[in-house]
């Protein structure tokens, strides 16, 4: 059986791709950028890798004509631009593409709606499962609550707030119920649901075994890291403040804190539990979905991570290899060179840079800058890394995104995503037994040449200090 995978770069296509491929399934991935794909070798040997854009219904010529059946696991969270438009129009292209094939049945995972007041958010997806439904194909639709695990949005906010806040002042939306569920159950769900006669032409709520307030679930939280934690409820505050105080707290991109808000005055609980009967699936509890989430950070396998998602930083049109090509002409840089006593070791540091291990030097002013481009909407420096050991094309470095990583050449390149009057990329490079490391700014008119000058003095000594730390052990 041949299946179509969607948004298999994306937080929930990642996890469920090696399950399919373990069940035996031909699976043709759809990836807007292939630079932006990197499966493991073993996975990769068996699968097609087509390249497509949703918003161009001639991509979709490449789809297979003898595919069975589809995951349709692509949604945005961002709020900037007509997103619901585009969005509807993807499920157009989609559905009008996979009516061309001999295809039989899709899969789709939306977003739990049961009131009539919906969030801007929940209506894109209800309007996408009404557009998807209309193709000759059996059509099920997943609609989910919120999902706990490693890298999830839901599970990384959570985390952010219980565990930076003694005291919170929150919003009344602290009190809206919820049903969340575990990243495994949801796997579960997806797969099992493909080709069971039983789902067909029809939609499921799928949630945990419990519901809990939004301030519930911040609380059991604490109470499984031992933090014990305050909360005075605010009763007027307006969506705005509320957008703010969660992109300033948490690690989240302002757009998604702004679409996060308007969803959580929604209660989001399951009107039934039909499905678990169906494929006789027991969601596993809240708290044991926390612990297991821990479990995976403690021996660093996070499959995948929101923060990955370019949707979120408003690059969504970025293709890598736009920029992997660093300009030479126009552009200020920053070259330093230095020998390096170990070559496995000067590698080991340069692949573990940002996140929980730092910028190896001066890591106050990392900070600094990252909290400045807080202030002025950019993601900020709160991103971290999805796994601490391992860098691949389309990753996140706080504010960075890897371009291109190839341990074996000795040679990372990042490009900044911080708010900036230009483009900046920074690159590590092995030549014989010295490492180069050089930072490149492309400014944008005069003010990019001001910015460059004014931090000039702050570079001197950042990017000279962080090189000698990657290229000795003292």
């Amino acid at each position: 059986m041949k299946v179509l995978l969607t948004g298999a770069t994306g937080y929930i296509g990642k996890r469920l791709l090696p399950v399919l491929v373990d069940r035996g399934y031909d699976v043709v991935c759809c990836v807007r950028d292939k630079d932006r794909f990197n499966p493991s070798d073993s996975v990769r040997a068996k699968i097609q890798i087509i390249e497509v854009d949703l918003l161009d219904a001639e991509s979709l010529e490449k789809i297979p004509k003898d595919i069975d059946g589809a995951y349709y696991l692509v949604h945005s969270m961002s709020n900037s631009g007509d997103y619901t438009s585009l969005e509807k129009t993807c499920a157009i292209n989609f559905r009008e593409a996979l009516n061309k094939t001999q295809v039989k049945h899709m899969v789709y995972l939306s977003g739990i709606i049961n009131e009539k007041s919906l969030s801007k958010h929940l209506k894109s997806r209800k309007n996408v499962e009404n557009e998807l439904k209309k193709g000759d194909y059996h059509f099920t639709t997943l609609r989910s609550g919120i999902i706990i695990g490693t890298g999830s949005a839901s599970f990384e906010i959570i985390r952010d707030l219980v565990e930076k806040l003694p005291i919170m002042i929150a919003p009344k939306w602290l009190e809206t119920k919820s049903q969340p569920i575990g990243i495994s159950d949801i796997i579960r769900f997806l797969n099992q649901s493909l080709f069971n006669d039983k789902t067909y032409d029809q939609e499921f709520d799928v949630g945990g075994p419990e519901i809990f307030s939004y301030k519930e679930i911040l609380e059991i939280y604490g109470k499984v890291r031992g933090l014990e934690r305050s909360f005075i409820i605010v009763p007027v505050m307006t969506p705005r403040l509320s957008s703010y105080w969660l992109y300033f707290v948490t690690s989240t991109a302002y757009e998604l804190a702004v679409a996060l808000v308007d969803s959580m005055k929604v209660e989001v609980v399951c009107k039934d539990k039909r499905l678990e009967d169906i494929l006789d699936i027991r969601p596993e509890k809240y708290e044991e979905s926390l612990r297991k989430a821990f479990s995976k950070i403690r021996s660093n396998q996070i499959v995948s991570s929101w923060k990955d998602s370019l949707v979120l930083t408003g690059q969504s049109n970025l293709n890598l290899s736009d920029f992997i090509r660093v300009p030479k002409y126009g552009c200020y840089k920053d070259v330093q060179r230095e020998t390096y006593a170990s070559r496995t070791d000067c590698l080991d540091r340069i692949w573990q840079i940002g996140g929980e291990t730092g910028w190896y030097y001066a890591d106050f002013l990392w900070r600094l800058r990252g909290f400045i481009d807080k202030v002025f909407g950019g993601v900020g420096l709160r991103r971290g890394r999805t796994n601490q050991n391992k860098l691949a094309a389309g990753d996140v470095v706080d504010f960075w995104r890897v371009l291109y990583a190839n341990r074996k050449e000795g040679k990372l390149l990042l490009f900044a995503e911080m708010k900036l009057p230009g483009e900046a990329w920074l690159e590590f490079k092995m030549q014989g037994d010295t490492l180069v490391q050089t930072a490149t700014f492309r400014p944008k008119g005069l003010l990019g040449r001001m910015y460059w000058f004014s931090v000039l003095p702050f570079h001197s000594f950042i990017f000279k200090g962080m090189i000698h730390k990657l290229t000795h052990t003292d």
